[in-house]
């Protein structure tokens, strides 16, 4: 595994600069609350829309279907197909993943705040010999990886854990695919020693109209 050492990473573009303002690499600790965003719980996304006020013509997203639970497959990642996007503290985020081709999903992350560009970064989940890796590479940086250690369902969600333990911060990505095109991506680990972590939600969205997409 590819480590990365003394510095700090925050591994998504819409986490690093929804922490701009805040000195060095700090985030929010763990057993506190949240400055950055609210706290997803697993049965309450923070701003879903009630379900009977969706559109009727809301179409399905593709690999709405899981097709995979092999951490070893990347396949297991290809429901992140298409665009998601979420807003925290006036900033503006959103992912765009390709279609698993040969054995890697390619994506593009960026933030905007006031209508500008903040923070990019480019992405991409792979499978080596030894495992599935998440490899983020944000603006201005060298690239990190972690490695995809479980798949667990949690309630009617499903959690996708990446770790790379000789890293600064993060040393845990968690993508948890909950229900009505609800995405969670977390950062967490240690930071000088206290726990820290940071939950940001996005949605699925139409890559060119950006309207919301059922799950």
């Amino acid at each position: 595994m590819h480590a990365i050492r003394g510095r700090c990473l925050l591994p998504m573009s819409l986490a690093t600069l929804a922490l701009v303002g805040v000195a060095g690499c700090q985030t929010t600790p763990a057993s506190g609350t949240s400055a950055v965003a609210p706290p997803a719980t697993a049965s309450t996304p923070p701003t879903a829309a009630p379900a009977s006020s969706a559109p009727t013509a809301w179409p399905i997203a593709p690999g709405a279907q899981p097709v995979s639970t092999d951490v070893n497959d990347v396949v297991a990642l290809a429901w992140l197909e298409g665009c998601w996007a979420g807003n925290v503290n006036q900033r503006s985020f959103r992912e765009h993943w390709t279609p698993v081709r040969g054995t890697m999903l390619l994506g593009v992350g960026s933030t905007v705040y006031q209508g500008k560009v903040q923070n990019y970064e480019y992405l991409r989940i792979e499978a080596l010999p030894d495992g599935v890796y998440y490899v983020a590479i944000p603006s201005g940086q060298h690239e990190t990886r972690f490695k995809l250690a479980t798949i667990t369902p949690d309630d009617d969600a499903t959690l996708y854990t990446f770790r790379n333990p000789a890293n600064d911060f993060p040393q845990e990505i968690v993508y948890r695919r909950s229900p009505e095109g609800w995405l969670y991506a977390t950062i967490q680990g240690k930071l000088k020693g206290e726990e820290r972590k940071a939950v940001f939600p996005m949605r699925r969205v139409d890559c060119e109209t950006g309207d919301f997409i059922r799950q």
